[in-house]
């Protein structure tokens, strides 16, 4: 198991009540806390900057830049599931608290993400869904939940959306692509091998390239046209994927509003074609 983050979850007992808000927080936002100051780090975990040095002094390092680069080196490593379990178990004291502490870390993490987003990347993102002659979105294993969601709310909107399940039909799929096309790429830690590379053959082909990844140390980042972040690993042996589905609904309502008059008259369209199958319980 990583090194850094055995150790900070091996020292829980030992912990205060500050030095535990600021174990929870670096072992729920790995993929940030190595980027932070010590000032933003104590702000965010609600603790003095004094607290998070003897924190990192705590852990045996000789100061807070000593942690950070010990952390920042984590990173390039991830856990894996099984560590990732063990972890859990050493973070959440009981059944019930547990539940609470994950909500309010789902939370924590929208807020995060909500305090870091790039505006303009949001903005180019929109705009490249907007003029985009087709949409494919691929997403494998987990990260297919949200592409699914993204797929049908596009489909609804634009028409013109598609989501690559499989990853062997991938090249089927794609070897007609070209510019005023749109790929929308979902991928987080750990990143899936054939996303990655489906997402390389689309740059090639001069497509623009929408990533949706947790970090920007993520491979998915140097195809990225615009990347958008959404913290997701918890310490658990699951993602939370709270904050990207917070993100995609953010993505598409605005996609919604900015083709408002377009969109009102085919959902108008829709209500008539939804009435006639029956497609909703009455």
């Amino acid at each position: 198991m990583n090194e850094v983050y055995r150790l900070i979850a091996e020292k829980l007992p030992e912990m205060s009540r500050a030095q535990r808000k600021i174990a929870k927080y670096v072992l729920n936002h790995p993929e940030a806390v190595p980027f932070f100051t010590v000032g933003k780090l104590a702000k965010m975990t609600g603790v003095s900057e004094a607290t998070v040095v003897r924190f990192a002094m705590f852990l045996g390092f000789s100061g807070y830049p000593e942690w950070q680069r010990a952390m920042q080196e984590s990173v390039k490593r991830q856990l894996t599931t099984v560590e990732r379990l063990k972890i859990s178990g050493e973070v959440y004291d009981s059944e019930d608290k547990a539940v609470f502490d994950m909500f309010q870390e789902d939370i924590e993490r929208i807020k995060a993400m909500s305090a870091q987003m790039d505006m303009e990347s949001f903005r180019q993102a929109v705009q490249y869904i907007i003029e985009a002659k087709r949409i494919f979105i691929i997403a494998n294993r987990s990260a297919v939940s949200l592409g699914t969601f993204l797929e049908f709310y596009l489909d609804v909107l634009l028409e013109n959306a598609e989501l690559i399940r499989n990853p062997h039909g991938i090249s089927e799929k794609l070897f007609r692509l070209n510019e005023d096309d749109v790929v929308i790429a979902l991928s987080f830690a750990r990143y899936t091998k054939s996303t990655i590379e489906a997402v390389a053959f689309a740059k090639d082909r001069g497509s623009k390239i929408i990533a949706i990844t947790d970090h920007l140390l993520s491979p998915l980042v140097p195809y990225g046209n615009v990347t958008l972040c959404a913290p997701t690993e918890m310490p658990s042996f699951i993602d939370s994927f709270v904050a990207p589905l917070s993100l995609i609904n953010a993505l598409i309502t605005e996609v919604g509003r900015r083709k408002r008059s377009e969109v009102e008259k085919h959902l108008s369209d829709l209500e008539e074609t939804w009435k006639r199958f029956h497609i909703f319980y009455e």
